[in-house]
């Protein structure tokens, strides 16, 4: 079993992420989440997961519980360690100083040498107390209209206290302000910070070998991102100055001799002017789409009504590729259902007072 301790921001997203690289998510306590399994070149290039370990066992939140699974553990690596912890959003009160003090000792008296700088095996003791809300794909069902349900969270959940133990696999890369819409080759107003677009291209299917389409691509922030963790990348936008724009951008983060920060090839990419409502693509062409459809107070739309562009999308996303994530300022439900979607899970993103994000994660229907 593997250990995912999660960003802390929104525990269902994280974990709804945290499933492109890892088998049988599920979450214990706040931030916190164990596994089956992890592939961790892509645990590396999630952006709400922050790391995996091998979890050696789990207790109550205190001192004493993690002393005590360590104490308990038969341990079948040599060489030089390292611990660190982490209290969940200062929770628990727990001094990690002192658990990391006291769990090193534990190991040097089973043998080891402590190496702060370059261990050999770094073991992660992370401590959490709190409600473990049960929100997430099982429960805490809400009606989104025209037939459809979302997750959402139990303010009501299950109080829990939690220590976790576990040698680290695999950390991600934490590179994305590097890449702030503002610093980026061509920007404009409104683009998606890079965490998200990361999440969105993950949950989408994005890896090594697959294909991701955006058809609404912006400046290119989701086809980079996706780009950066293996996929090979297609956008379309409507917009001349846009299509060029999101080129640029594509050019600069993935035509380059540095080395990939996830340690995987970057994707190759293709982005043209385009009708998101007519794809020039063969029916299942692409593994998986992405698009963050115009919000109606700030879009600019030329030859579509808004309704009419956003159906028309998810209709011809529906034909070339079995998966789609949409992002919006609402949920598009109704429109989702007409074009043949299943909604898989749904999450509400607040960017800021007057802005919230709909992410629906859309199946096609068993046939």
């Amino acid at each position: 079993m593997y250990l995912l301790e999660l960003g802390g921001e929104d525990d269902a997203f994280a974990a709804r992420e945290a499933r492109s690289a890892a088998a049988g998510v599920d979450r214990i306590a706040p931030g916190l989440a164990v596994a089956d399994a992890t592939v961790p070149e892509r645990v590396r290039g999630l952006a709400y997961t922050h790391r995996a370990s091998e979890c050696l066992g789990r207790g109550e939140a205190d001192l004493a519980s993690a002393r005590a699974i360590l104490e308990a553990t038969a341990i079948d690596r040599t060489g030089s360690v390292a611990v660190r912890g982490t209290d969940v959003h200062g929770s628990t009160g727990v001094s990690t100083e002192r658990a990391e003090r006291e769990l090193g000792q534990i190991l040097v008296d089973r043998g080891f040498t402590v190496d702060l700088e370059d261990p050999d095996h770094l073991l992660r003791v992370v401590f959490s107390e709190g409600i473990l809300e049960s929100g997430g794909e099982s429960s805490g069902r809400r009606s989104l209209g025209d037939g459809f349900e979302s997750s959402d969270d139990d303010p009501d959940g299950e109080p829990v206290s939690v220590c976790a133990l576990g040698w680290l696999v695999a950390e991600s890369v934490r590179d994305f302000g590097t890449r702030a819409p503002t610093d980026k080759p061509f920007f404009q107003p409104g683009s998606m910070d890079p965490l998200l677009a990361r999440a969105v291209a993950n949950v989408a299917g994005a890896r090594q070998g697959a294909t991701i389409l955006d058809p609404m691509c912006g400046t290119g922030g989701v086809l980079v991102e996706a780009g950066l963790v293996g996929a090979d990348v297609i956008g379309t936008d409507a917009q001349a100055k846009m299509a060029a724009g999101a080129r640029e951008n594509l050019r600069h983060f993935l035509e380059t001799d540095e080395p990939s920060p996830t340690g995987v090839t970057r994707g190759s990419w293709h982005v043209g002017r385009g009708d998101a409502t007519r794809l020039p693509l063969a029916n299942d062409a692409v593994d998986g789409v992405v698009f963050d459809a115009p919000y109606g107070r700030q879009s600019k739309i030329d030859t579509h009504r808004l309704e009419d562009l956003v159906a028309g999308a998810l209709s011809e996303a529906h034909r070339v590729a079995p998966r789609a994530v949409v992002i919006a300022d609402r949920t598009w439900a109704g429109e989702a259902r007409a074009a043949g979607w299943k909604l898989e899970s749904a999450f509400e993103r607040h960017v800021h007072r007057s802005l919230t994000r709909y992410v629906m994660v859309l199946e096609r229907r068993s046939k």
